[in-house]
């Protein structure tokens, strides 16, 4: 009896997607380590195969811009972080910790789009659609303008999203799973060739598509490295879980400017956009001043608000003593407590450090230094 033909394997390149025919311990394409993963691969089919076709370049001047005008949600935060609004044809990739709000932010917008006259897709992999109804009775969304289906078949998503809608939101990309490849929905190439195809379909159409991205212990979107670098914008939601305040950052996006912040407020009726973030991130206001605590202002993308700034320092009972930071880089305290004593003659080497930033936020302004060392 003839032996099955063995499937083709490559490895493929967790950080920047790239395919080795063999496993080596360092990727030769970007230099990380241990990311190489080995998966089976198919040849696309006779039907999927691209016929070349002809292309006219035009000159910028006759380009029209009309239909590509931002579609503004109206939730003033998201429409912040996004330059005005979502770009028709524009691919959106939005990670966060699991259980942070992606979905739930996601699944407001869609409505709010649906108010205004917009038809939305929300497809997911991870909730039945008995589920999604149930978090949108909680949070009451209508959900008139709204389609939703638990589907992971690559095929069928693109079937069903070339109907009349113009936003698409996959949740989540791992989810999705092309018969391209034999391996399970996830990996490398399965992420890489569903978002290539998605990404694909909303420059052809005009759509707005919406790709959930789980996120790894590093805090980068799980997944070949290129998918950021496919899609047009980047979101990352941010926050404790155990707090009520998100913030929605920009970390790419090539319609408006990086770096920008929305701040939300999880509700038992869902996110609410706070616009003034200066009251709720100063939790002492009002109240007699205290050691170890101090207002300061930081500044996050084109905004600047009010933050509280808490700090302690005790003697340390064990041998080697302790620098905790929440809210800011761990190494920039280091680096405050190392000149405090080099320059300003305040022993530490012997106390535990620990800062905070009320609110249970994350910032990256180095202007909040000063705040530590007051």
């Amino acid at each position: 009896m003839k032996a099955a033909p063995r499937k083709k394997t490559a490895f493929f390149c967790t950080n920047c997607g790239s395919m080795h025919p063999r496993w080596q311990g360092q990727c030769r394409e970007c230099g990380a380590w241990n990311t190489l993963h080995e998966e089976a691969i198919v040849a696309p089919s006779p039907s999927r195969r691209h016929q070349a076709k002809t292309v006219e370049a035009r000159r910028i001047p006759e380009i029209s811009v009309e239909n590509c005008r931002r579609i503004a949600s109206g939730i003033e935060e998201f429409d912040r972080v996004l330059g005005g609004g979502a770009v028709p044809g524009s691919a959106l990739l939005v990670g966060g910790e699991p259980g942070i709000g992606k979905s739930s932010l996601l699944l407001q917008v869609a409505d709010i789009y649906g108010h205004r006259g917009s038809r939305s897709l929300y497809l997911s992999g991870e909730e039945s659609v008995e589920q999604i109804k149930a978090r949108a009775d909680r949070f009451g969304i209508a959900g008139e303008a709204v389609s939703v289906a638990n589907i992971t078949d690559l095929d069928e998503i693109i079937t069903l999203a070339h109907d009349d809608f113009q936003f698409i939101i996959i949740d989540s990309i791992q989810t999705v799973a092309s018969s391209a490849f034999d391996s399970p929905p996830g990996t490398v190439g399965q992420v890489r060739e569903s978002s290539s195809r998605l990404i694909e379909l909303a420059k052809q159409t005009g759509k707005v598509l919406f790709l959930v991205g789980h996120i790894t212990k590093d805090g980068l979107v799980a997944g070949p490295k290129v998918l950021e670098h496919m899609v047009d914008t980047v979101l990352y939601f941010e926050g404790d879980r155990y707090h009520l305040y998100r913030i929605l950052r920009s970390q790419k996006n090539r319609f408006g400017p990086t770096g920008e912040i929305g701040v939300f407020e999880m509700t038992g009726g869902g996110l609410v956009e706070i616009k003034n973030p200066s009251q709720i991130f100063m939790t002492s206001a009002g109240s007699e001043p205290s050691p170890g605590r101090v207002i300061s202002a930081a500044s996050e993308g084109s905004r600047s608000f009010l933050v509280e700034v808490e700090a302690l320092v005790t003697t340390s009972p064990y041998g080697t003593p302790q620098r905790v930071a929440s809210g800011i880089d761990g190494k920039r305290l280091a680096i405050i407590s190392a000149v405090l004593e080099k320059r300003g003659g305040v022993m530490l080497g012997g106390n535990d450090i620990f800062v905070n930033i009320a609110g249970g936020i994350q910032l990256d302004d180095t202007a909040l230094d000063l705040a530590f060392l007051t």
